[in-house]
């Protein structure tokens, strides 16, 4: 399996960060959680080791890729309590590199994937930054909607399979109401992501495209 590139790479916001030092990238992840450019460099910097780790021990390239993303998604919220300059006992002389091929090494051990055709992530679509941030958004948008984005987004369902779902469960929703809270749900989606990570994977493009 190649190492995938990741166009996010060559943008001029994550390119403008490359000459921070390892501790400088990590402390202003910490300092900034209102930005996403900087988690979006650690990503970028490290993800052909973490990727390297992870395809030689996935059965297939959809599970290595969504072993890969759930990585990433772990280190991202590890990355907030990570000191490297008080490290725990045994750990001296820990850098981040280090540091991220430990918690690789983890999840490759202990994640349990699902089989292949249950899998409805990919890659390609989604990077895992992207990804991370936009998991992050969804928890902050209202029970119905989300359920709703993610109706329409991971499973694919149709305006009408979401309406007759909603209507067992009670709710007097018709396919037109939920094609309206749909769009409201990607306008709010959208609009709770960084604006960085708009800038950098969006562009002027809303999340649903």
């Amino acid at each position: 399996m190649q190492i995938p590139h990741f166009a996010e790479t060559n943008h001029p916001l994550v390119k403008s960060l490359f000459h921070h030092s390892d501790q400088e990238l990590l402390e202003l992840f910490q300092h900034h959680p209102d930005a996403g450019k900087y988690f979006t460099v650690i990503f970028c910097r490290y993800s052909p080791i973490v990727y390297t780790l992870i395809q030689h021990s996935a059965r297939s390239p959809v599970q290595a890729e969504y072993l890969f993303a759930l990585t990433w998604r772990h280190i991202y919220y590890e990355l907030g309590g990570l000191d490297l300059n008080n490290p725990s006992s045994g750990q001296d002389g820990l850098t981040l590199q280090n540091w991220l091929i430990n918690i690789t090494a983890v999840c490759i051990n202990e994640i349990q994937l699902p089989p292949t055709e249950s899998i409805h992530y990919s890659l390609q679509a989604t990077s895992p930054p992207l990804w991370c941030y936009i998991e992050q958004a969804l928890d902050q948008l209202p029970p119905i909607l989300r359920l709703m984005v993610l109706m329409a987004q991971t499973f694919h369902w149709s305006e009408t399979r979401i309406a007759a779902y909603l209507q067992a469960e009670g709710e007097k929703i018709t396919p037109p109401d939920v094609a309206n809270f749909l769009q409201e749900g990607y306008r709010m989606l959208e609009d709770k992501l960084p604006a960085d990570i708009r800038d950098i994977y969006l562009g002027e493009d809303l999340v649903k495209s």
